[in-house]
């Protein structure tokens, strides 16, 4: 019941942070000089923030969606870290934001739904 609850709690907080993105990603769009990929992985985030909010209503039922959130904020943090070491003026940014997605996808693990009986075993719980 608690791990449940805080389950909700992350996903609902993880869902309204990567939907804060909506605001830079709208600025970028009308900015002349744009970023190839800076548009393109908020437009990814702050879609996934919306099924993140979705998602909270229930769990479990969205078991592969947190599993997807997880691991991909993993992935994200690990390719970050690498480019911190080659990009120094910016490793500062991007190191917190290694911290902040690894955090995330840490709790998403963590407190992800039991695997119920008979279902399939899932990436985040395997």
């Amino acid at each position: 019941m608690i791990r449940e609850r805080a389950l909700r709690v992350v996903l609902v907080l993880v869902g309204l942070l990567f939907l804060a993105g909506v605001y830079p990603l709208m600025m970028s769009l009308w900015q002349q000089k744009q970023q190839d990929t800076e548009p393109m992985m908020l437009s990814v985030y702050v879609t996934l923030g919306i099924f993140l909010l979705l998602a909270a209503r229930n769990p479990s039922a969205n078991r592969s969606l947190i599993a997807f959130t997880a691991w991909s904020s993993i992935a994200h943090a690990a390719v970050m870290a690498v480019q911190s070491f080659y990009m120094a003026s910016e490793r500062g940014e991007l190191l917190f934001a290694v911290a902040a997605l690894g955090i995330i996808g840490v709790a998403l693990i963590v407190l992800a739904p039991i695997k119920q009986s008979g279902e399939r075993v899932s990436a985040a719980v395997a």
